[in-house]
């Protein structure tokens, strides 16, 4: 058709980590198809209370209807596959995924509310080519921090466009092959219109190191730790669990999990043949009959999760297992931003238990699964796109690709953001409108902006707490009774030592007092003066302002 456009639109992760979300549409705009790929989530921080999870606004996606023809998920962790079952009931479309991902989306469907039975799945492999149409998508084979990860080539009439997923190069991967160098060689001594890359490391000079330098390091550590070894690392990463498991084998001593997360993967890694060649975990209820210095402990809270394993025990509320004073806890993982507070605490806890902290700034135990700036060059050497797209990063990160790609002489190199609409062809590829994008919230079961989920009143709740008032008044407006009060996180004196609740109190009768007899007829003017009243005594007392609620009552 002689209208026809190739577009790419972002609504997750650019310009952000995590919430990986983009869709890719062909054809003229009265008869475009659409496919999704990738459905990410990224997780609350301290002024999201109470929200379960984050995830990118869907609402242009959902406008599709039919237009959108299935959705593509690269590999199964959570920036790229965990809004999933929260986001299907809204897209109701087919779901392209490998076999461990779709193993790992059921064992997800066990532990949340969801529709993981109704999700139509369909099943891909490296290597194997399927078609959405008007789109042939062929899944290649890359090496990253988790099972089973693919870049995706789709095939169009203008051109074949390469989305990267996550990926690096690792010549010895302590799971799987590396990265495959000959489809991606093929693909470009075909032609490739546009590379959609990861740009997480794009900062970073030089090569990641392999994930068997990590493993062997690890050893390393573990033969010369005199007590007991627990290794916190991200629990999708089989490959890392499995580095543990080998290099706790060559120092003598037996491996167990810990973590609702950890064993999880482990479960579905196990059944599809990943943990083959290791021996069996230790189970928790055995802990206590094992020596100190014949123990591995693999667990979650490489984060500073409060509900992990690691931040348990760091609090010493395991009704099981314990750490003490000579034992060794090693963060097999790097700090995610954002999350820099609550390491901290866990790290600040071991230390005065008398427990060691080893960390990536101390010794190798750790390695990032993006690529570094000369895996993106030998990536482009292969490829030699038309035009580049860095995304999966932040501003900096974005930027720094950009100049790495302009520097590896690509003809066109374009910088966009979520919810740019982004013409690859015909033509020279340009941003060509915006879409509604920004975030939406997993609350419980809801899914919906701030105010569907209510976390802008919740936030006002955590800043300034909350005044109940109860009031009751006569037929001619007098009150019948005691005004009835209840303060949520307010002070309980002010700085001149008043009792909070007298000096509310004064203002919630006062308020009404101030009101003619004939007004109080009126059930609006008693509650806003009420509920001004009392909020004016706060800022007076205190700096701020709570939630009010009046309760009226009449007899």
């Amino acid at each position: 058709m002689s209208n026809s456009e190739l577009l790419f639109v972002p609504l997750g992760g650019v310009g952000e980590i995590g919430m990986n979300l983009a869709l890719y549409g062909y054809g003229p705009p009265e008869d475009r198809a659409w496919i999704m790929v990738d459905c990410g989530v990224t997780f609350p921080d301290a002024a999201l209370p109470g929200v379960d999870l984050v995830m990118a606004d869907i609402s242009f996606a959902d406008e599709l209807g039919d237009a959108l023809k299935g959705i593509v998920i690269t590999h199964a962790h959570e920036d790229h596959y965990g809004a999933v079952l929260a986001l299907w009931p809204k897209l109701r479309k087919p779901v392209w995924m490998s076999p461990f991902t779709a193993g790992m989306l059921e064992a997800k469907g066990r532990d949340e509310p969801g529709m993981v039975g109704e999700v139509p799945l369909h099943i891909y492999k490296a290597g194997g080519r399927f078609t959405i149409p008007p789109f042939e998508i062929e899944a290649i084979h890359v090496t990253h921090s988790i099972p089973e990860p693919l870049s995706l080539a789709i095939k169009t009439p203008f051109g074949r466009v390469i989305h990267t997923g996550d990926w690096k190069i690792d010549a010895e991967p302590s799971l799987g092959a590396d990265t495959d160098a000959a489809t991606f060689r093929r693909l470009g001594d075909e032609g490739v219109l546009a590379l959609i890359c990861d740009s997480t490391n794009a900062m970073r000079d030089g090569h990641s190191p392999t994930e068997t330098a990590v493993s062997e390091s690890l050893a390393e550590i573990i033969a010369k730790a005199e007590g007991r070894v627990a290794i916190t690392t991200f629990s999708s990463n089989v490959g890392r669990i499995r580095s543990i498991a080998q290099a706790a084998k060559k120092a003598g001593r037996r491996c167990m999990l810990m973590g609702r997360s950890i064993r999880r993967v482990a479960e579905v890694a196990d059944g599809l043949g990943y943990m083959e060649g290791l021996d069996e975990f230790v189970e928790e209820d055995e802990f206590q009959s094992i020596d100190r210095a014949k123990i591995v402990i693999i667990l979650t809270g490489s984060q500073g999760e409060d509900r992990a394993a690691l931040s348990k025990l760091a609090r010493n509320e395991h009704p099981r297992v314990h750490l003490s004073a000579g034992d060794t806890v090693i963060y097999s993982s790097r700090v995610i931003p954002g999350n820099e507070k609550p390491i901290l605490e866990t790290e600040n806890r071991l230390v005065d238990m008398g427990v060691d902290i080893i960390t990536d700034s101390d010794a190798l135990v750790h390695v990032s699964g993006h690529p570094r700036r000369d895996e993106l060059r030998q990536m482009y050497e292969w490829v030699r796109p038309e035009i580049a797209v860095p995304v999966h990063g932040e501003a900096q990160h974005l930027n720094a690709h950009a100049r790495l790609a302009g520097e590896m002489n690509v003809a066109q190199v374009v910088p966009i953001r979520n919810g740019d609409m982004l013409r690859l062809a015909p033509g020279p590829a340009e941003i060509v409108d915006e879409v509604p994008h920004g975030r939406i919230y997993k609350d419980g079961v809801i899914v919906g902006d701030e105010e569907a989920v209510g976390v802008r009143q919740r936030r006002k709740l955590s800043y300034a707490g909350l005044v109940a008032c109860s009031i009751v008044l006569d037929a001619k407006g007098r009150m019948a009774d005691d005004v009835d009060l209840s303060l949520h996180g307010l002070p309980v004196e002010n700085a001149a030592g008043e009792p909070f609740d007298d000096l509310i109190y004064d203002a919630a009768v006062g308020a009404v007092e101030s009101i003619p007899l004939k007004r109080r007829k009126d059930d609006g003017v008693v509650t806003a003066a009420i509920e001004k009243a009392i909020r004016a005594a706060a800022r007076d007392h205190w700096g701020k302002k709570p939630v009010v609620t009046v309760f009226l009552a009449r007899v």
